[in-house]
């Protein structure tokens, strides 16, 4: 009997203890991965965020706990613009407001006359005018979800805008927004000439990482967003989501190990006899302890995959939710399952390795003698 087999048909003798023991650390698995897809997903939204309209980095106020809450002003957009490697500054206040079934509906706020820097490709219509307070354009994600084409007409706390175009920018937080007048989000917030970051674009052939170092050596106020890894200077959510994530991954190797430790030391003690049959036949300590360190083994990879599938299916299943849909889009990256994979292993080995030493170290005269 091929040995992989020997494995699989011992897992089968105990059906109901096998599946339960598959269910409780594929539960784990699944929040370990799922919540991986969630936080690469974020970042992947953040790391478009820092580079919306085609800029080479952004500019935000250093040492906020939260992006949202950067505050710059004129003052700061001036002094960033006097570098004479810098090409253009743009000016943005960003903004939350509930539109239709989303509550995080996000408002972009830009001098239109930035519009010729800040690039928003169009899918349909026109840019907003430069004198217009009433008009807006909306990104093709936002578009979709509120049924709003070129022409129709949008109400955000209850002020009615004229779409008058449907841009796409591949970043999901700027496409699942609207880019409006400043001076219209300046009004709703009371943050009068007020902006969250600023869009930087240098002249070609500038050193995009040096000059941010500048800015930052001259400015100490002002943090130069121009990687992912700089986004904790101004907000601190996706350092929190992974500690969240390490913290979730241990926890479930702890408790994964604890549940087939329990299944792995019943499963050893009822084959005692078995074990010592096999050692009087000539089986080796080594091979004793492949097998049940297999039978784990097995036993976590289905658990993975179980695990892993769910996951990808309950993502898919959140995110159609309209207030997730406005902040990421699942990336589904080997990374993600690789971590939940990485957990079963551990898992199995964790669990496995007590059960196993006891298994092996049976004489076969106290083995066959056990009752």
């Amino acid at each position: 009997m091929p040995f992989l087999f020997l494995i699989f048909r011992n897992l089968l003798r105990q059906r109901i203890r096998t599946f339960l023991t598959v269910l409780g650390i594929s539960i784990g698995i699944t929040t370990v991965v799922a919540l991986g897809v969630i936080t690469h997903s974020v970042a992947s939204a953040t790391a478009g965020l820092l580079r919306a309209g085609g800029s080479d980095f952004s500019i935000g106020r250093a040492g906020t706990a939260d992006l949202s809450f950067s505050t710059l002003t004129q003052e700061d957009l001036d002094k960033v613009a006097e570098y004479p490697e810098i090409e253009h500054v743009a000016g943005v206040l960003m903004a939350f407001a509930r539109v239709g079934s989303n509550p995080f509906f996000v408002e972009l706020g830009i001098h239109a006359e930035d519009l010729a820097y800040f690039d928003t490709p169009l899918v349909e219509g026109r840019k907003i005018a430069p004198a217009a307070t009433d008009e807006l354009m909306l990104g093709n994600r936002a578009s979709a979800q509120l049924h709003a084409g070129v022409g129709e007409t949008v109400s955000i706390r209850d002020v009615t805008y004229r779409v008058v175009g449907i841009y796409q920018t591949g970043a999901v937080y700027v496409d699942g927004g609207a880019v409006m007048p400043i001076q219209a989000v300046w009004d709703q917030e009371q943050k009068q000439g007020l902006f969250t970051l600023l869009y930087v674009k240098v002249t070609p052939g500038t050193d995009v990482d040096q000059l941010a170092g500048r800015i930052e050596s001259d400015h100490p106020e002002l943090a130069a967003l121009v990687n992912l890894s700089d986004v904790g200077e101004v907000d601190q959510g996706l350092e929190i989501l992974d500690a969240v994530n390490l913290g979730i991954t241990l926890l479930a190797v702890f408790i994964g190990g604890i549940a087939v430790m329990n299944t792995m030391v019943m499963a050893v003690f009822e084959r005692t006899r078995e074990f010592g049959i096999l050692r009087a036949l000539g089986w080796r300590t080594r091979r004793i302890l492949q097998m049940v360190l297999g039978e784990a083994l097995l036993l976590c990879l289905i658990a993975s995959a179980a695990g892993s599938l769910l996951a990808v299916i309950l993502t898919k299943l959140v995110v159609q939710l309209p207030a997730i849909q406005a902040f990421i889009s699942p990336q589904y990256t080997w990374d993600v399952f690789a971590r939940g994979l990485a957990v079963g292993v551990g898992v199995a080995l964790l669990g496995a390795l007590y059960p196993a030493y006891r298994a092996a170290s049976f004489s076969p005269a106290q083995a066959i003698r056990y009752e």
